[in-house]
């Protein structure tokens, strides 16, 4: 294994830099299930007004602002419409049935990531005692690295609106569509209710998400997040990392996008290697089948870390550079010159 990895698996390996590091260990501090850290406090503040919400709550991970945003919305029997392939849905163990005995209406995901209003409208169940009641739309974005058009979320919130649906965005990458979009995040999470924005993936922190909406919804998650064991002494350690990514590493989310539209490039080029598609810091190609295990293992030998399926996710992050795309197109290169038998 190389001392320098190369990590395409996903942009949560992002490690925090010497100065955020800095900025961990010179934060001040108290005790959060109190409210009396006053680094939490200010990063709560600062999303809150960066996402143009009332106010906000640090929680230890995305998984669990879903959550309890998912529980704040509904009561033991409730519903939420959900795509498909959401990560409240699939990568989340169940937790809204499982912790918040929430049931999950799911739909099946557009290819640009949105849900059909005609199935979202279907999906609502009338209000009668053999259905579950049909309480909360959940959308996502970016979603498999695409950015859900403004104009779909302004008709699919207000159809949800309409129908009585409160509404919830897990934008763990919302910061992603914004530089992507080049719309303010303010715009991005104005349709919704409650927003869930993570800074623990491409913005570099080593942990923490924060739920934003009004102040009457936050009181409601402030004690789920303490059911849910979330509540946390002297976080403000943590939180600094969040404050010091929020100032410092929005804006360059560009360069990763920017190199993962180089990265497909470079593998459209390779016969064997058929990209699907390239949004924001995500790459989606497909590789002969039997190709994929003996690849992943020469690629982890040469220090590139990859996750290799038939269909594989390559993820660009503020670790990975354009000359470690470089290093990975020209492995992956070699690699199939070398499967290719010789005349």
């Amino acid at each position: 294994m190389k001392d320098h990895l190369i990590d395409l698996r996903s942009d949560t390996v992002t490690r925090p830099c010497p100065a955020m590091r800095a900025a961990m260990a010179a934060a001040e501090v108290g005790d959060d299930v109190w409210g009396d850290d006053p680094t939490v406090n200010r990063l709560q503040e600062a999303v809150a007004e960066r996402a143009g919400k009332e106010a906000g709550l640090f929680f230890p991970s995305g998984t669990q602002s879903n959550l309890a945003a998912l529980m704040a919305h509904c009561g033991r029997g409730d519903e939420y419409i959900v795509g498909q392939l959401a990560h409240t849905y699939k990568y989340e163990g169940g937790g809204a049935a499982v912790l918040g005995s929430i049931q999950p209406q799911p739909i099946e995901n557009a290819p640009d990531g949105a849900l059909p209003l005609d199935k979202i409208a279907a999906a609502i169940k009338l209000v009668d005692d053999h259905f579950a009641r049909t309480r909360l739309l959940a959308l996502e974005n970016t979603i498999g690295g695409k950015v859900l058009s403004a104009r779909y979320v302004a008709e699919a919130t207000d159809l949800a609106r309409q129908r009585g649906l409160a509404t919830h965005l897990d934008g763990a990458r919302v910061f992603n569509a914004a530089v992507a979009s080049g719309l303010p995040v303010a715009d991005l999470c104005a349709p919704f209710d409650s927003v869930s924005i993570c800074f623990s993936k491409g913005l570099g922190a080593p942990v923490g998400s924060v739920l934003v909406g009004s102040r009457a919804l936050i009181e409601v998650a402030h004690r789920w997040r303490k059911v849910l064991g979330g509540g946390m002494r002297q976080a403000g350690v943590l939180a600094a990392a969040c404050l010091y990514a929020l100032e410092h590493n929005v804006e360059r989310l560009a360069e990763d996008h920017e190199n993962a539209a180089h990265l497909a490039a470079g593998l459209a080029q390779i016969d064997e290697v058929t990209v699907q598609s390239q949004a924001t810091n995500m790459v989606f190609a497909q590789l002969p089948q039997e190709h994929c295990k003996p690849l992943e293992a020469r690629l982890k030998a040469r220090g590139i870390l990859t996750q290799m399926v038939y269909s594989s996710r390559f993820v660009t992050h503020m670790d990975v550079s354009r000359s470690d795309i470089g290093v990975t197109l020209a492995a992956l290169t070699a690699h199939f010159r070398a499967a290719i038998p010789k005349a």
